[in-house]
C-alpha cells in the first residue's frame, strides 16, 4: 500500500522518531510502513490520519499489483 507519510512527516518537521512517539509505536514500525514492508493496522492508520488532521485515504493509497 503507497503512502504519503514520508512527505508529511519532512513538511512537519519530524523524524521517525518524533511520529513513532506521537503514534505510540517504534520507529522501526514507522520505517516498514514508509518502505511499503508493512500495511498498518486499522488502529494505527487511524491514529496516523488524526496526527496529520487528514483522512486515511489521504495518507494511504491501495496500490493494485501489476498482472
Amino acid at each position: 500500500m503507497d503512502n504519503d507519510l514520508p512527505a508529511l512527516r519532512e513538511d512537519n518537521g519530524e523524524s521517525q522518531a518524533d511520529l513513532a512517539a506521537a503514534v505510540d509505536v517504534t520507529r522501526q514500525t514507522i520505517n516498514a510502513i514508509e518502505r511499503d514492508r508493512y500495511d498498518p493496522s486499522l488502529e494505527l492508520a487511524f491514529a496516523l490520519a488524526a496526527h496529520y488532521d487528514r483522512s486515511i485515504e489521504e495518507i494511504f493509497h491501495w496500490s493494485r499489483a501489476e498482472d
